[in-house]
């Protein structure tokens, strides 16, 4: 399908760049869980408790995903749920304290971010459609399912941003009050108020918190074990990737050695971790921008199963916007 005369070796880099990315982030998941963690329980932030929760996350989902795809989406589809539930309470008892909140602390502590450290961590929220081609033989007719799942995430990651803010809105609660870490929790406990002493509504956000680092993390195990899988069938890692259990077909040996990749990494931090995968994946995606255009040239009728629109214009225009992005990224990430 992809002709190997000087393509070959892009393939070589395009994968060793994408898999070097991946265990920079997917240290972020249990990084991301351990802070909420330590909002719920200040303990896990002294001496190394945080990083034994973070093995703990890596421990649970290596093991989910062993028992098969079928449970890692069973899995992943009721986090959802649970995750996106103290949202909706959000929603629903805003109304309820209609400007009520207009009072709020509006001085969060500072992020430390500089304006580009901003759009590396909304870049990171944003990137990642292109994880689910690596599971797309064990997915039915994926031409199609793919473009429909996206449509509905897109949609619901837009809802999911757009009703809380709005609800929150009619509270009077300070825009500045989104400016530092844990604002979502601060501003639930303040609209859920206290029920026996207890911020229920702030629990549960943190709650929700946890639950989104996790369930990604678990999603995004089951699509980059299959990248040394694929590797290792084509000749680029040794022999011993190419294992997959009898009864599941899971790359297990890929899923183990990533494993303990990802848990070498927990002690990185976020900021440095979300650097050097931005970094690492920027350059990545570069090189596919840059393979599209010349296959557009070289081989303008080589069968795909997803094709850009617009001919040649279409496919300059597709990578333009992108790799403005990326290089203030790679500015960024030089920086730190």
């Amino acid at each position: 399908m992809v002709p190997a005369d000087g393509v070959h070796d892009r393939g070589v880099q395009e994968a060793w760049l994408s898999l070097a990315a991946s265990i920079f982030d997917m240290a972020i998941y249990p990084t991301l869980f351990v802070f909420y963690l330590k909002q719920m329980s200040p303990w896990f932030g002294l001496g190394n408790h945080g990083i034994y929760a973070g093995l703990f996350v890596i421990a649970t989902c290596t093991a989910l995903n062993l028992a098969g795809i079928r449970v890692v989406g069973i899995t992943s589809l009721w986090l959802f749920f649970l995750l996106s539930a103290p949202f909706a309470l959000i929603v629903v008892l805003s109304p309820l304290k209609m400007g009520a909140l207009a009072e709020a602390d509006a001085a969060p502590a500072a992020t430390g971010l500089s304006l580009l450290g901003g759009v590396l961590v909304a870049m990171w929220n944003y990137m990642g459609w292109d994880n689910a081609s690596t599971i797309a033989r064990e997915v039915a007719r994926p031409q199609k399912t793919y473009p429909k799942a996206m449509i509905v995430a897109v949609a619901l990651v837009a809802l999911s941003y757009v009703l809380p803010f709005a609800a929150v809105y009619l509270t009077g609660v300070p825009s500045s009050t989104f400016g530092g870490d844990g604002s979502w929790a601060a501003v639930a406990g303040a609209i859920g108020g206290k029920f026996l002493g207890f911020e229920w509504l702030r629990f549960l956000i943190i709650l929700g918190g946890m639950m989104s680092s996790f369930g990604m993390f678990n999603a995004l195990v089951m699509s980059y074990s299959r990248l040394p899988l694929a590797m290792a069938h084509d000749g680029m890692l040794p022999r011993i990737f190419r294992k997959v259990s009898a009864r599941t077909r899971v790359p297990w040996a890929a899923i183990l050695f990533c494993a303990t990749c990802w848990a070498l990494c927990l002690g990185l931090g976020f900021k440095r971790l979300v650097t050097l995968d931005i970094m690492l994946y920027g350059v990545s995606l570069m090189l596919e921008f840059v393979t599209l255009v010349a296959l557009r040239i070289r081989e303008p009728e080589l069968k795909r199963g997803f094709r850009v629109p617009g001919g040649m214009p279409g496919a300059i225009l597709a990578g333009v916007f992108p790799l403005a992005l990326l290089s203030l990224a790679m500015v960024e990430s030089n920086h730190e």
